[in-house]
């Protein structure tokens, strides 16, 4: 029988959307980056902003006893590590990830019943092929899921980057690396390593300015390209970051299939992504890696795969699965061509 204690921690759950909306209400404020110069009070806070007084320190009450600001003395507030990171300038930014998330994923999870009901995604539902062409019809939506993206890839980087020794290829090609914020960073730590971003004319202009401004712009270039298409055969390594999770089977044996061909016969594959455990239970990182499926789901019609599923997807693609590199919340899955 339910108890009350349990009673109360499923109503804590079925409340968590509030903690979401209110980070986005503070990113949207700009909070972070005005206590970034110190503490300051609810009046100033409201002055800088535009917002009602009574209001934002109401807010601003709210954002302390979920970790994003904390209460300096009896009318100031700080910002916390953790507010920090919705700070635009933090190195570790997610301020463009809670736009996204609040402003695109949550919306389209009021949706997940249709889905759960139907086995379509957003997209399918409304007569689309995925929800990169339902995304593709508004420019502000792409621009704001990029900024998203490229935030989750420099949170992750560090955690390859420790994870993997790319030291030992010559040519890496980034294959649907958008901005070039992966490829750069690993072209940064292997001053011998040359590099192609290889995605949708697009990203060129965003990429082209990454690589020029971290200075690797002499050893990485952009390549142009769809690889449902083809993928061109310049590398002796292909590097995929959360890119096979966004698609079905069928497509990822098609993209998969395509590296395959332009690699060499040693050359090697590198998929990045979240494994999912053949049982998962409540840690952090099992729920984090069940929403994200469910993401999946909802979205472009992919899934979270788990070591099994991989390997079975890479040998159906002329793969062989190497090895399998932690890193953090996600792994770089290792494979040769068979």
């Amino acid at each position: 029988m339910a108890s009350q204690v349990s009673a109360l921690k499923l109503f804590d759950l079925i409340q968590s959307h509030r903690v979401t909306a209110v980070i986005y209400v503070a990113a949207r404020l700009g909070l972070a980056e005005l206590l970034s110069y110190g503490p300051q009070t609810p009046g100033k806070l409201a002055k800088a902003t535009g917002a009602d007084e009574r209001s934002l320190r109401r807010l601003l009450t709210a954002l302390s006893t979920i970790g994003i600001c904390s209460r300096t003395g009896e009318d100031s507030y700080a910002l916390t590590e953790v507010g920090a990171c919705l700070d635009s300038a933090a190195d570790q930014s997610l301020k463009g990830w809670a736009i996204f998330e609040a402003e695109m994923l949550s919306k389209s999870w009021s949706g997940m019943l249709e889905s759960v009901m139907t086995g379509k995604t957003a997209a399918e539902l409304q007569g689309l092929a995925n929800s990169f062409d339902l995304m593709g019809r508004a420019p502000e939506i792409v621009d704001k899921f990029n900024v998203a993206m490229t935030e989750l890839t420099r949170l992750v980087t560090p955690d390859i980057l420790r994870s993997y020794d790319f030291s030992g290829i010559s040519h890496l090609m980034d294959v649907g690396g958008g901005s070039g914020e992966l490829l750069g960073a690993i072209a940064q730590q292997n001053q011998k390593l040359r590099g192609t971003v290889f995605d949708l004319p697009r990203c060129a202009e965003a990429a082209s300015k990454h690589l020029r401004q971290i200075g690797v712009d002499d050893r990485v270039e952009f390549v142009a390209g769809d690889f449902f298409k083809s993928v061109p055969a310049v590398a002796d390594a292909i590097i995929l970051k959360s890119i096979i999770h966004d698609w079905n089977d069928a497509r990822s044996i098609s993209i998969l299939g395509n590296c395959h061909q332009s690699l060499p016969g040693g050359g090697k594959l590198l998929l990045v992504e979240r494994l999912m455990p053949e049982t998962p239970d409540m840690t952090n990182d099992d729920k984090a890696h069940a929403m994200s499926d469910l993401n999946m789901m909802r979205g472009p019609g992919g899934s979270e795969r788990t070591k099994g599923q991989y390997r079975e997807l890479l040998e159906q693609s002329g793969f062989a699965l190497a090895a399998v590199h932690p890193a953090g919340r996600f792994n770089v899955i290792e494979a040769r061509p068979a």
